[in-house]
């Protein structure tokens, strides 16, 4: 059986690799008093070319393990897991879910060109989720739904700078500023570490609309907030399918030099009466 490394209710966070830690950094700003327990499924990223099945299985499991780990709600943050898996496991776990989907809604209402560009992954960019959002939301707007391959795995290495990023970010965006964009969606959360490049290749006229603020918005109006701990600090620990240096490299990159990383155990689920159970 599967003994977590938690003490306490916490909040789980998961994602198919580091990108929802951008999620993760701002819902620890907005909710300073709760705990996290973040999974990096780093062994299996990046998702976006993974079948739907293989997604919604392993969006599952993982939610099992977070249940075991006291998680009294869940943030996937991952567009791709969110739009494959959100309402199964919605059937499936008796607790809050929040889950991500492109920022389109709020793109059609910003943009003055009426013309949207959203990078995401191949899953996220087919899905019928996309689809319904362009309907419902974008119907007198062009939405241009760029996939953007490998753009993904640069963030999983660090890569913010790389020189392939770049050509990558270009070639995924300068068609779709050419065809008149004004506003783009970054449909990925990896996307979010690349904010900076992205805002430099689009040029100061160009919205980029990311997520992060308003996940953790409403967060924190579907669960009871916790009060600011006293005499201790709100916990986070991550855990990871892939190498725990590796993770542990990242978030030294990005701040956070101290961070606990335990190596995820092989999860699986056994589902009965609509809960699930984490097994080692």
């Amino acid at each position: 059986m599967l003994n977590p490394v938690t003490t306490s209710e916490s909040i789980g966070v998961y994602d198919s690799g580091v990108g929802g830690l951008a999620v993760l950094r701002a819902l620890k700003a907005k909710l300073p008093g709760e705990s996290f327990t973040y999974v990096a499924d780093c062994g299996n990223a990046p998702y976006g070319d993974r079948s739907p099945q293989f997604v919604e299985s392993r969006a599952r499991d993982i939610a099992g393990f977070l249940t075991a780990c006291r998680a009294k709600a869940l943030v996937i943050a991952c567009n791709t897991a969110s739009v494959v898996a959100a309402h199964g496991l919605r059937d499936h776990f008796d607790l809050p879910i929040v889950a991500m989907e492109p920022a389109i809604k709020p793109a059609a209402l910003l943009t003055r060109s009426k013309v949207v560009l959203v990078l995401a992954t191949s899953n996220t960019i087919r899905s019928p989720s996309v689809a319904r959002l362009c309907n419902t939301y974008a119907a007198d707007t062009r939405v241009i739904l760029q996939a953007c391959p490998g753009l993904a795995d640069q963030v999983e290495r660090a890569q913010f700078d790389h020189q392939v990023t770049r050509q990558l970010l270009e070639a995924y965006i300068l068609p779709g500023l050419a065809e008149g964009a004004d506003t783009i969606v970054l449909g990925c959360t990896h996307y979010a570490f690349l904010g900076n490049e992205i805002s430099r290749i689009a040029g100061p006229s160009v919205t980029v609309v990311e997520p992060s603020d308003a996940i953790a918005s409403q967060l924190s109006r579907v669960i009871a907030v916790s009060p600011l701990p006293q005499g201790r600090a709100a916990a986070t620990l991550f855990y990871t399918s892939g190498p725990t240096q590796q993770l542990a490299a990242f978030l030294e990159s990005i701040g956070e030099p101290s961070a606990q990383v335990h190596a995820l155990p092989t999860v699986g689920a056994q589902r009965q009466s609509g809960t699930s159970q984490a097994l080692n």
